[in-house]
């Protein structure tokens, strides 16, 4: 309840609607990566799922296309207590003050690890209603672009992923938070920042590095997001946070120079998302699918 008020309260404060102010662009470029990456099975078998969105019964926030898929779980947020009960898992702040504990903030399985693994599972079981499949498919393509941005696995004294940390970014003053800043304002400006948007970012990275990027296990990337919010995020802005007594509010400023020096750690983190999202749909996707006409698979290297 305290980061949803927090989350509100920031959004009164840089005058964004909820649907808008979570990092749509970043969700977005992760999902249009990932797509260009999967295996052409689990391609067919996102795009038989997304034909069948209208199952969701949310017209309002529509699945069509991956990039809507990508953002279907904050739009929802929009209508209510109908999916109340996913709000917590978008995150799973673990404290830069301690050491990185994978299991904490995760009351009764309601948070981003668990969620991520939950939703692949659904996703790779064919036997499930179709309904259950397309949510699972929206959630999975979300929650991975949500874990990599570092806010939503990093807090410091209680703040909320940030949005307890009053924040300037460049010209716009203290009228924001540090977890606005890395949802939208210096994730728009990184993903734009030329080359740009997801052909520019692949670009930025050889196969061989791209095939790095995605190995790993699921608490080795949130691992990596929270190192990157006690290394960069925090310290960049607001210095050492750890050293603050125990209830004083920190405090931040990213001026040009700053915002500069983030840029590349801001791309990376979508680039890393999109090429991981990539291999948990071809786990879940990259085999027989009845109802899609896939293509034939090619002949294994006997050697």
């Amino acid at each position: 309840m305290r980061r949803f008020l927090l989350i509100l309260l920031g959004i009164s404060a840089i005058g964004a609607s909820p649907a808008a102010a979570f990092w749509e662009y970043g969700h977005q470029t992760v999902a249009t990566i990932a797509f260009s990456q999967v295996q052409p099975r689990t391609r067919a078998s996102i795009l038989w799922l997304l034909k069948r969105q209208s199952v969701l019964e949310t017209p309002t926030c529509p699945a069509k296309t991956i990039e809507e898929a990508a953002v279907w779980p904050d739009c929802v947020k929009t209508l209510g207590d109908r999916f109340s009960y996913s709000s917590s898992w978008h995150y799973q702040d673990f404290d830069v003050c301690k050491p990185f504990d994978f299991k904490a903030n995760c009351k009764d399985g309601n948070c981003a690890s668990v969620q991520v693994m939950r939703a692949q599972r659904m996703l790779a079981d064919r036997k499930l209603p179709t309904r259950d499949r397309v949510m699972a498919l929206a959630f999975l393509v979300h929650f991975v672009g949500d874990i990599h941005q570092p806010l939503h696995a990093a807090e410091a004294h209680d703040d909320a992923g940030g949005n307890g940390t009053r924040a300037s970014y460049g010209v716009i003053g203290g009228r924001t938070n540090l977890h606005a800043i890395w949802d939208g304002l210096l994730a728009d400006r990184a993903i734009s920042t030329p080359p740009g948007g997801p052909a520019g970012l692949l670009s930025g990275a050889t196969p061989a590095e791209r095939k790095a990027m995605a190995q790993g296990s699921l608490e080795d990337w949130m691992r990596e997001s929270w190192g990157v919010a006690k290394d960069s995020v925090y310290p960049t802005a607001a210095g050492n946070v750890c050293a603050l007594p125990a209830g004083t509010k920190a405090s931040g400023k990213l001026d040009e120079a700053k915002i500069q020096a983030l840029i590349p750690v801001m791309r990376k983190q979508v680039l890393e998302g999109g090429l991981r999202l990539a291999r948990m749909l071809d786990e879940a996707l990259d085999g027989d699918h009845p109802e899609v006409a896939h293509p034939p698979r090619p002949p294994r290297n006997a050697g």
